[in-house]
């Protein structure tokens, strides 16, 4: 598969808040969504690429495909509730604050950017706490620094 690879459009378009359209309608049916987040790659140019049926084709992503709708503390972490309605743990060393200070992290073996919803934001910042000139979240007794934060 060549990098410079021109694939069709899949006509998909998945909002910032995570919410699939296809052709300008919402996906409402959660079993055609979970299925195609689970054929979903990002291909070597950072295109969202879904897989399906041998065939291969380009999803219009206006952040990212998978964002963090709720956070909750469970024994020595925090799970992460996704939009492709999965839960996983989060991985605090991938943490990092984008533009106007919208936080994003890795999912999926650190394969995928998630974005975190403003619910989610606020409820990661319970657990964090202001360390060495920044911030860093606690887990398990273990602080680790979150970055690109002011």
């Amino acid at each position: 598969m060549s990098p410079n690879e021109d694939l069709p459009p899949c006509l998909i378009h998945i909002d910032k808040d995570g919410r699939w359209f296809h052709e300008g309608k919402e996906m409402v049916h959660r079993d055609f969504v979970r299925l195609f987040y689970e054929s979903m790659e990002l291909d070597e140019q950072g295109r969202y690429v879904i897989r399906w049926q041998g065939e291969r084709c380009v999803v219009d992503v206006e952040d990212t495909a998978f964002v963090v709708r709720r956070v909750d503390r469970v024994q020595d972490g925090l799970l992460l509730h996704l939009s492709d309605d999965t839960r996983e743990p989060l991985r605090p060393g991938t943490i990092r604050a984008g533009k106007d200070n919208v936080l994003y992290c890795r999912v999926k073996e650190g394969r995928f950017p998630a974005r975190f919803t403003r619910p989610a934001y606020y409820q990661l910042a319970e657990h964090v706490e202001e360390h060495d000139g920044g911030y860093a979240v606690r887990l398990g007794g273990s602080l680790h620094p979150l970055e690109g934060l002011p």
